[in-house]
C-alpha cells in the first residue's frame, strides 16, 4: 500500500522587521565583534531574514554604517542645560561635546571618513558652532569654512588616536616610530633626537581641547 504523501510546507514571507531592529542588531554586531564582521548576510541572519528584504531599510553597508552614527549621536549627544553667553566658548563647547560622544565609541572611527556629521540628532551641535563663528564676527561663508576645519580636526584626532591605541593593544614589538626615532642623528635632527625618549608619552597625551582652543583662536584672527 502507498504511504499517502507528506503536505509540503509553504515558505512564506520573510518576517517584517523595522528599521529598529536592523539599527539595533548591527550595533550590536559591531560593538562586540567590529565593523568588518558586518555584512548584510550576517545581519539578515542575526534577525532572522533575508538580505533582500534588509534592502527596504538600507541600500548598502556604508548607509548602514551613517545610520549607525546617526542613532549614536542621538544617544549620546547631549545638550548642555545653559549656553554661555560668549559665542566663543559656544563653539567650544558643541565641539567639545561632539568629540566626547564620538570618541566613547570604539567603531565610530570606521564611518568617520563619511564627509560630513550631518545626522539630525549634531545639527544642534553645527548650529552653535556655525553661528557661534558668525557672532564672534565671521562671515557666514567663513563660518561654514571654520565649522569644516573643526570638524575635519575632530574626527581626524579620534581616527588617528584610535588607531594608534589599537596598534599598541594588538602588538607589543618595537614599532617601526620607535625604531627609526632609535637612529636619530643628534647633528642632523637635534630637537627630534633631543625629543626622541620622550615622544611617544607626549603624543599619547589628551591635547584635543588644547589643539581646538588653538584652531578656533586661529579662525577668529582671520576676522
Amino acid at each position: 500500500m502507498s504511504q499517502p504523501s507528506v503536505p509540503r510546507k509553504t515558505l512564506g514571507r520573510p518576517p517584517r522587521i523595522s528599521r529598529e531592529e536592523v539599527i539595533g542588531t548591527a550595533r550590536r554586531i559591531v560593538t562586540a565583534e567590529g565593523v568588518d564582521r558586518l555584512t548584510m548576510r550576517r545581519l539578515a541572519t542575526e534577525i532572522g531574514s533575508t538580505p533582500m528584504a534588509l534592502y527596504h531599510h538600507v541600500r548598502n553597508k556604508e548607509e548602514l554604517l551613517l545610520l549607525l552614527l546617526d542613532d549614536h549621536a542621538a544617544r549620546t549627544l547631549r545638550r548642555p542645560g545653559t549656553l554661555s553667553a560668549d559665542p566663543r566658548e559656544r563653539v567650544v563647547v558643541a565641539a567639545v561635546a561632539v568629540h566626547g560622544a564620538l570618541a566613547a565609541c570604539p567603531w565610530i572611527v570606521e564611518v568617520l571618513t563619511a564627509d560630513d556629521l550631518m545626522s539630525a540628532s549634531a545639527l544642534w551641535f553645527v548650529e552653535q558652532i556655525v553661528d557661534g563663528l558668525v557672532a564672534c564676527g565671521l562671515t557666514p561663508e567663513r563660518a561654514v569654512h571654520g565649522y569644516r576645519a573643526i570638524w575635519y580636526y575632530t574626527a581626524g584626532e579620534i581616527v588617528v588616536r584610535a588607531a594608534a591605541e589599537r596598534r599598541r593593544a594588538d602588538d607589543d614589538r618595537t614599532t617601526h616610530r620607535e625604531r627609526v626615532f632609535a637612529g636619530l642623528a643628534p647633528d642632523e635632527l637635534p630637537r627630534l633626537a633631543e625629543l626622541a625618549d620622550r615622544w611617544a608619552p607626549l603624543t599619547a597625551e589628551d591635547t584635543y581641547r588644547d589643539g581646538l582652543d588653538a584652531l578656533v583662536d586661529g579662525l577668529l584672527a582671520r576676522r
